[in-house]
């Protein structure tokens, strides 16, 4: 996920649980922030230590051609990537063999003159979404949101372009998958909207606007909350709560910022924001409202050390977020008392991504930090890559999947 990007679920744990690998406890990776959509993996025996520049611990390292900053995705023995080769002005997904890093083969989704963007931003910041039949792809087409299907061969099942797109930061936003649908959010500098396609054809389901005409680049989360199925958003002046079947608003809290990147998170109790541009702030919402809920819904606040880009995680009671200049904080879920604060080195843009009772930290130039939440900080390991990175950790197999600059790493036994 780009700088400017980027509990069970029963409708994903199906859907995880149809793909197992042969390793029992194995689960795909198959979407933005993994099967949960909140960076949580349930594996065990994740690799915490390695060197990218020694070769310590790394299985392979792939080169990928072109640039992005998007993250992979892992179903059974695949792995899905996008990429802008920047000299042709075209934006690519790629399929890679998971156990050698072979790339099997690389289709070009569109060949489209190259946005303006934020120097931070890549042409290819979205990180695709799979079903384990299609791969779902989103890209910018001469400020036109472009959303295409693929199949595990790399044939093009359907190319639509459902809406308008500008904004001077550039474009990324990654595919939600629910039920039949894909789901896009598509704030921007103009008639902003929420898109949802159907997953056979691309046709339009529904499509709702957005008030406030701002762009973000949050990506929803869906979870079934207090007897609804919800799909929750922070962006365009608001964290607000949707029937993702119909588009329906179940509830909002205005504000409290104009710009959102990071994306939400739900310890099935609050759902944690952070943000933003041009206030910075950490909100802990009870998502169980209806209609207005800015004044009654808050449970706590805090405008110290918040996160604009990297999106947080929950890890059982404690709630983890990294601000962007690279402030770790650790937060009692329930409260939002402060148990610690501590500088890592360099700024981050990665999300952060948990795995057997650890969170892994993952900074722009490609130093990841194991950390085990507690009411102390503990560093459990300091690993370097020896390439810059942007792009979120991946988790699948007992493996760590790390995208560079300029390559794709493989980390684990």
């Amino acid at each position: 996920m780009s700088r400017y990007v980027g509990h069970m679920v029963f409708w994903l744990a199906g859907m995880a649980a149809s793909g197992m690998l042969s390793l029992a406890s194995a689960e795909n990776w198959p979407c933005w922030r993994g099967p949960r959509g909140d960076g949580t993996s349930l594996e065990t025996g994740i690799p915490t230590r390695w060197n990218g520049i020694t070769g310590q611990g790394i299985v392979w390292k792939s080169a990928i051609p072109g640039t992005g900053h998007s993250s992979p995705i892992v179903w059974e023995d695949r792995i899905f990537l996008t990429s802008c080769l920047e000299p042709t002005q075209q934006r690519v997904l790629l399929c890679l063999e998971r156990a050698s890093g072979q790339i099997l083969w690389q289709q070009t989704v569109l060949q489209s003159p190259l946005e303006h963007k934020h120097k931070l931003n890549s042409f290819a910041s979205g990180t695709p979404a799979t079903d384990g039949h299609q791969v779902y792809v989103t890209f910018l087409d001469r400020q036109q949101m472009a959303v295409a299907a693929y199949d595990f061969d790399g044939r093009q099942q359907w190319l639509v372009r459902p809406g308008a797109f500008s904004s001077v930061h550039g474009y990324c936003s990654c595919p939600v998958l629910f039920e039949n649908l894909v789901i896009v959010n598509g704030d921007h500098d103009g008639d902003s909207y929420i898109v949802a396609l159907d997953r056979s054809s691309g046709s339009t389901v529904w499509k709702i606007p957005r008030e406030h005409k701002t762009r973000s680049y949050s990506t929803p989360l869906v979870r079934q909350i207090d007897g609804r199925v919800q799909m929750i958003l922070s962006g365009s002046k608001q964290v607000a709560s949707y029937d993702p079947r119909t588009g329906r608003r179940h509830w909002v809290i205005e504000g409290p910022t104009d710009q959102f990147v990071a994306s939400v998170v739900y310890n099935g109790e609050l759902v944690f924001m952070t943000c933003g541009y041009p206030e910075r702030h950490i909100l802990a919402i009870r998502p169980d409202g209806s209609g207005d809920v800015t004044d009654t819904h808050i449970v706590w606040r805090t405008t110290e050390n918040c996160a604009y880009v990297p999106s947080p995680i929950v890890v059982g009671e404690y709630f983890l977020v990294v601000s962007d200049d690279g402030i770790a904080s650790c937060y009692e879920a329930a409260t939002g008392r402060r148990l610690w604060r501590q500088r890592l080195e360099g700024g981050h843009s990665a999300s952060l991504v948990a795995a057997d009772g650890l969170v892994f930290f993952l900074s722009d130039r490609g130093e990841t930090t194991v950390v085990r939440p507690g009411p102390r900080f503990e560093r459990v390991a300091s690993n370097p890559l020896g390439e810059a990175c942007s792009a979120s950790p991946a988790i699948s197999g007992g493996q760590l999947y790390l995208r560079g600059e300029q390559h794709l790493f493989c980390i684990g036994q």
